[in-house]
């Protein structure tokens, strides 16, 4: 039931009690900076190191009291969580802002943040989440069928009244979240429904969809692919080119017959139902806003993957048939370099809203942040037990060097490395310099701190930032560095300083100062990963 008025009047005002920092005009925005996006909070630059909760978590604000401070306790800044349709509107037309409010509440406690899950039409292709009077209506909001005729437990993309419905609600939400957070920006961004798509058939075979299918290809969506052929994907390009990129026709006379084809009609109509939903919400509060996809596992066909989500290849059908998001995401369980390179393509900057933690998130988020300039990281199920402390030792490092990475990030003199069977070393140009980068063995200096062992000490990994034209920070595992010169002048490089230490407030602590055995006599630079200074300041200098 609703709370009562009086006590939603105190919640609300409750809410203001334990503000984030200063308060500042200006909503959080994605902006364009040099050559990367970034996240804009407040006016400046936001690295999100963040978590996603389990599914089910955020339905309960006392589950939810104790772990705001565990999150908080493993360098977080942002909170991944859930908002299920069927929580906030119970009753049509009656909603609930009891959990949204104490969400916002419980993140300020903690000085974090939020992004927004709706929970709406589906989540990982079911409707578990929308409420009891959308599921039992199955007249009014039709299914998705399979091929033999059989319904299936999801909303079909092509009701209309399953997208009023969701669209009302979610303007709903945003509109609490404005009249809540508009001047202190708790809540950064909002995730529209969740891994969304069709199995275990490639498409919807209910009637409306059916007849959809027989229909022409859209002419708004031809008109984009004609306007931005020579960009699309190249393999949905490839798919139209083999069809003489013929305008206009039915679904199977411009992209041939197949699954492939039944995919892209489907991620068409998901993105046209998704859209409309992000629009209602945008027009009561203008965050940015992005879908997210179950990634396709090597071999898998369309149905027996997510078939209609906003995969590498259909991007282009969402950006066509949903224009009111920012970005698409990928949930990053496996492949996870080729997974990076796929979404970090002009004009969609790279988040990553779920992916796995542990020792293999604790490695893999350096390299999205540093190579790909991705402006988030999120494993998922961060509220696990006592917390993921391969993920915190990583985030308690890359916490104190975010304002460098935010910093050059937009000068490209940023760079993570992650070193595989496939890519044993590599080299890497930073300002003036060639980086040559591969395993160090994981020995440990004498006297040195000894590191918990995990997988991650093992997997070699690490950031890099060239901070001046001589000077760079760096962090990361099992990493061994040498320079050399890529730019007129002395030919010779060589270690000037370097230091141990950490940032505290913004200012550099120094701790040991290497040198001798533990440069390899001023030859080359090792990360070891060490507990407590994990840090390298280092300044370089040529001469002949």
């Amino acid at each position: 039931m609703p709370l009562p008025v009086s006590l939603r009047a105190a919640l609300a005002a409750a809410l203001t009690l334990v503000p984030l920092a200063a308060q500042s005009p200006g909503i959080p925005h994605l902006e364009t900076r040099g050559t990367v996006t970034q996240l804009i909070v407040d006016g400046k630059p936001f690295l999100a190191l963040a978590g996603e909760v389990h599914n089910n978590s955020a339905t309960s604000l006392d589950y939810m009291g104790p772990v705001w401070p565990r999150l908080a306790a493993m360098h977080l800044n942002t909170v991944l969580v859930p908002i299920s349709w069927a929580l906030l509107e119970p009753a049509e037309g009656q909603f609930d802002y009891t959990l949204i409010d104490g969400l916002v509440r419980g993140a300020r406690s903690q000085n974090l943040r939020l992004v927004l899950l709706w929970f709406g039409s589906w989540k990982n292709t079911w409707s578990s989440y929308a409420p009891d009077w959308v599921k039992r209506d199955f007249m009014r909001f039709p299914r998705v069928h399979l091929r033999n005729g059989t319904a299936t437990e999801r909303l079909s993309p092509f009701s209309d009244a399953a997208r009023t419905a969701d669209a009302r609600a979610f303007a709903a939400l945003m509109r609490r979240v404005r009249e809540v957070d508009s001047t202190v920006h708790t809540v950064l961004m909002v995730q529209i429904e969740n891994e969304v798509g069709v199995i275990p058939d490639p498409r919807d075979y209910s009637p409306d969809a059916n007849a959809a299918y027989e229909r022409a290809v859209p002419p708004e969506l031809m008109d984009y692919l004609q306007k931005h052929r020579e960009t699309l994907d190249s393999d949905l390009r490839a798919q139209w080119q083999s069809r003489g990129f013929r305008s206009p026709g039915k679904w199977e006379d411009v992209f041939g017959p197949g699954p492939e084809t039944e995919d892209l009609f489907m991620a068409w109509h998901y993105a046209r139902f998704i859209g409309n939903v992000a629009g209602a919400g945008k027009a009561e509060y203008n965050l940015p806003m992005f879908a997210n996809a179950a990634l396709i596992r090597p071999s898998y066909a369309p149905g027996q993957y997510n078939s209609g989500g906003p995969l590498p290849h259909s991007i282009d059908l969402w950006r066509a048939g949903a224009p009111q998001l920012d970005f698409f995401a990928p949930d990053i369980y496996f492949e996870f370099k080729k997974w990076c390179a796929k979404y970090d393509r002009p004009g969609n900057p790279l988040f990553i809203p779920e992916a796995a933690g542990d020792a293999q998130g604790a490695a893999n988020v350096f390299y999205a942040l540093g190579h790909h300039n991705a402006f988030g990281f999120s494993p998922f199920a961060i509220d696990a037990g006592e917390g993921d402390k391969d993920v915190a030792r990583s985030y308690h490092v890359l916490s104190q060097l975010a304002p460098l990475i935010l910093e050059n990030q937009s000068k490209g003199r940023v760079d993570g490395i992650l070193l595989e069977d496939l890519t044993p070393s590599q080299k890497v140009r930073l300002g003036d310099y060639i980086l040559s980068i591969s395993p160090s063995g994981g020995r440990r200096p004498a006297g040195a701190p000894m590191e918990p062992e995990t997988a991650a000490a093992a997997r070699p990994h690490g950031i890099l930032i060239a901070n001046g034209p001589d000077e760079f920070y760096m962090a990361g595992t099992a990493l061994n560095i040498t320079f050399t010169a890529n730019t007129a002048g002395p030919p010779m490089v060589g270690l000037a300083t370097v230091e141990e230490g950490h940032f505290a407030g913004g200012r550099w602590i120094r701790g040991r100062t290497l040198a001798g055995d533990d440069t390899g006599q001023g030859n080359n630079i090792t990360l070891r990963g060490l507990a407590g200074d994990a840090i390298l300041r280092v300044t370089v200098y040529r001469y002949q």
